[in-house]
């Protein structure tokens, strides 16, 4: 990281130009008058004629370096700290087939659940500081897409790759929430929190909903959950072989399983049936999960002012002897 430590001394450099015309137009005033050149005129100029004209350019050269220097360019790196442990989140993802439905609009453009999703949770991520960060998807089954991180950059990226049907065509909410539990094991913190997302109706796992929200519940792991999707039929894209043709199928979304888990672990049900819902739920949900985060900020730098100064010298020191030599004035 680059950065000048004093640079009020560059005000001093606006004075340069105007001290340059000002010697310019003393110059012009002539020291010797003459009748007539002609008797000089065919005199050959010596090579210290053309020199004179470097001696102001090494002076003000040397100037400028000098004024640089005192502005003291640094180049370092700067760190942040965490002090305070934040909290765990899970971000738990439904990426079973039901989320393909286009029953949402961003932007003016209408887009399926999953992608109104990413949006979101994305602009979600971003307001969080200091907070562990944790994904899991699931459809038939449940996996670990990202263990806990503050790296918000990772999750992002891992966000923007998630496809649906990646888990399988099924919604296996007990296992997802079994292995955000398992992931929030891996590290200890005051506070854990599973936010889990789904638009369907628990229909394959090892593990039932009920089951893991009693585990949920032991652990002191509070879940907030989300049922995405409008309600009644929805939208789908199907590519068959008269092309591409808009179906309407219904979408079951299991409300009372979902109320069940939240109410067992001491989190909340919410309903999305738009982008702006979907906004609000994670808006509430990250004013209600705040914790105070001390981040510590500290730099180190390497001072260059050298590397300037020791060059303004030299070009002062050459223009001391040329203007006190070769090229001395008398007054």
């Amino acid at each position: 990281m680059f950065r000048f430590a004093s640079p009020y001394w560059f005000f001093m450099l606006l004075s340069i130009p105007a001290v340059v015309w000002y010697r310019y137009k003393k110059t012009l005033r002539p020291s010797l008058l003459m009748s007539s050149l002609e008797p000089v005129s065919a005199l050959a100029a010596s090579w210290a004629v053309g020199l004179r004209h470097i001696i102001p350019v090494l002076k003000y050269t040397a100037i400028c370096l000098m004024i640089v220097a005192m502005a003291r360019p640094q180049w370092g790196t700067r760190q942040t700290s965490v002090i305070t442990e934040g909290i765990n989140i899970v971000l738990a993802v439904d990426l079973s087939e039901s989320m393909a439905a286009l029953d949402f609009k961003q932007k003016g453009k209408i887009v399926n659940r999953l992608e109104a999703v990413k949006g979101v949770v994305r602009d979600f991520v971003a307001q969080r500081t200091g907070d562990r960060i944790g994904m899991v998807v699931f459809g038939d089954h449940a996996y670990t897409q990202l263990p806990l991180t503050r790296d918000y950059n990772a999750i992002s990226f891992v966000l923007d790759r998630l496809r649906i049907g990646a888990a399988g065509k099924s919604t296996a909410i007990g296992d997802a929430l079994g292995i955000s539990l398992k992931r929030i094991a891996d590290i200890e913190s005051e506070s854990n929190v599973v936010i889990l997302l789904t638009d369907g109706r628990s229909n394959s796992g090892e593990i039932t909903p009920s089951d893991a929200a009693k585990i949920a519940r032991q652990r002191k792991v509070k879940v907030y959950t989300i049922g995405v999707g409008t309600r009644g039929k929805a939208p789908f894209l199907v590519r068959d072989v008269f092309g591409e043709r808009y179906v309407y199928q219904r979408v079951d979304i299991d409300e009372d399983t979902l109320k069940s888990i939240a109410a067992d672990t001491g989190g909340l049900y919410f309903r999305a049936e738009d982008i702006e819902g979907l906004h609000k739920i994670y808006q509430t949900i990250d004013d209600m999960e705040r914790t105070d985060v001390e981040v510590k900020t500290f730099a180190e730098y390497n001072e260059l002012y050298l590397w300037l100064l020791l060059p303004a010298l030299c070009l002062a020191g050459v223009w001391m002897v040329l203007t006190q030599t070769r090229f001395l004035r008398l007054p």
